[in-house]
């Protein structure tokens, strides 16, 4: 296994946008020329020094990267081991979001686009982008299920303030599956004068590679951060998985690094059942969902299951043709961390080290505290993907309606 993972572990998949057989491009025949001048574009401007001389501006002075790499004394103390948090929350917009969007929104400029149309669960690609389109002067229609509308709404409230058009989703769940439907069919009838920004590392050929390619920054800089602080790579790198973008850019960059074990950590939600979790990874078998395979939660039918997770940004049937073809070879495994430990993963963070996590963030806190008590002493970097602000009314909802004891 080791000299396939050497060989095969790379950022770009291939030419027909397979990472092993994950991935493609099952688009309609009117839609492929189109995607292929957004490839041909990407893979001019990835390379292009004055693209990345931009890019890398505004990471710079707006997004303000690098994140820094924070390590939390009172919780390592605590549980034993030496916890390390990559923190994303402290971008500009509150996530790693903004490290894609403002890559889209730029290379939509360079491709004469007037308009980015995008879909967001928790509300944090939402705001990202809408913030990016704002910033580039570009029309913004943020498609998000009526449910998430609800539990969110301090991110909907920003993206309105920013200027964006944000669209109610009432079909099916009205969650996050139904807000890349409609966003996607919206682009079906935009595609010339719009582009298709998406919010993780799925969807059709080349979206997965784009995002990812943005996303990477993440794990150069924790791994360069965290070898000036250590001398040394972690023994264990954490992050959440709901279509897969934070932790794919955490990933990376330790993917040949044979040493760290890397953990995705999925919402196992209320339980196992059908209908009551998003563990893809954990509980899905191949399929085809947005125009790309990848593994897919199903009913008893063989139809996409109904996703569920009290994250937001997590519930999506599907998962990124990367983290798919990462657990054929054995090289990340894949964890589950249920809505009551995440909850209680939120307050933990929040009062032993004074940081409010996102709900989605607290997967990956809940597994690095569990691992950390299997485990002491080890070195463990978790990705904070996002803050919290966005979760705190429902989050303190959510403790009355399931007696939670936080203390």
């Amino acid at each position: 296994m080791e000299n396939t993972i050497q060989n095969n572990i790379n950022i770009m998949p291939d030419e027909n946008g397979f990472f092993g057989s994950y991935g493609g491009q099952f688009i309609d025949d009117e839609l492929k020329a189109e995607f292929k001048k957004i490839t041909d574009a990407f893979l001019f401007y990835k390379d292009d020094n004055n693209f990345n001389d931009e890019l890398n501006q505004l990471l710079k002075d707006y997004a303000g990267r690098p994140s820094a790499l924070y390590y939390a004394k009172n919780l390592s103390s605590k549980y034993g081991a030496e916890i390390y948090l990559k923190r994303e929350d402290l971008n500009h917009t509150g996530a790693h979001k903004i490290n894609h969007s403002l890559g889209e929104a730029l290379l939509a400029k360079k491709l004469g686009k007037k308009k980015i149309i995008a879909e967001t669960g928790a509300g944090q690609h939402g705001v990202a982008t809408a913030t990016a389109a704002a910033l580039m002067g570009l029309e913004c229609d943020i498609y998000m299920g009526e449910v998430d509308i609800k539990k969110e709404k301090p991110n909907v409230d920003k993206m309105k303030i920013l200027g964006a058009n944000v669209i109610s989703v009432t079909s099916g769940k009205a969650t996050l599956k139904e807000a890349v439907d409609s966003a996607f069919n919206a682009y079906l009838n935009e595609y010339e004068t719009a582009i298709y920004a998406i919010g993780s590392v799925v969807g059709p050929h080349p979206f997965p590679m784009i995002v990812e390619h943005f996303q990477s920054v993440i794990g150069k800089e924790a791994r360069r951060q965290f070898l000036e602080k250590n001398n040394s790579l972690p023994d264990c790198i954490i992050a959440c998985v709901g279509g897969g973008s934070n932790s794919i850019g955490l990933f990376d960059a330790f993917l040949n690094d044979n040493n760290v074990k890397i953990f995705g950590v999925e919402p196992l939600g209320k339980s196992a059942r059908i209908g009551e979790n998003a563990a893809t990874l954990t509980y899905g078998s191949d399929g085809i969902i947005h125009g790309f395979k990848c593994k897919l939660l199903k009913d008893e039918k063989g139809n996409t299951a109904d996703a569920y997770s009290i994250a937001s940004g997590l519930d999506y049937p599907g998962a990124g043709p990367k983290h798919c073809y990462l657990q054929s070879i054995g090289r990340v495994e894949y964890v589950t961390i249920s809505d009551d430990e995440a909850i209680k993963a939120f307050f933990e963070l929040s009062r032993t080290e004074g940081i409010i996590p996102a709900l989605e963030s607290s997967h990956a806190i809940a597994y690095a505290l569990k691992y950390a008590g299997e485990n002491q002493g080890a070195k463990i970097l978790v990705n904070l993907s996002g803050r919290g602000d966005k979760d705190v009314e429902f989050v303190l909802n959510e403790i009355n309606v399931r007696h939670i004891n936080i203390n």
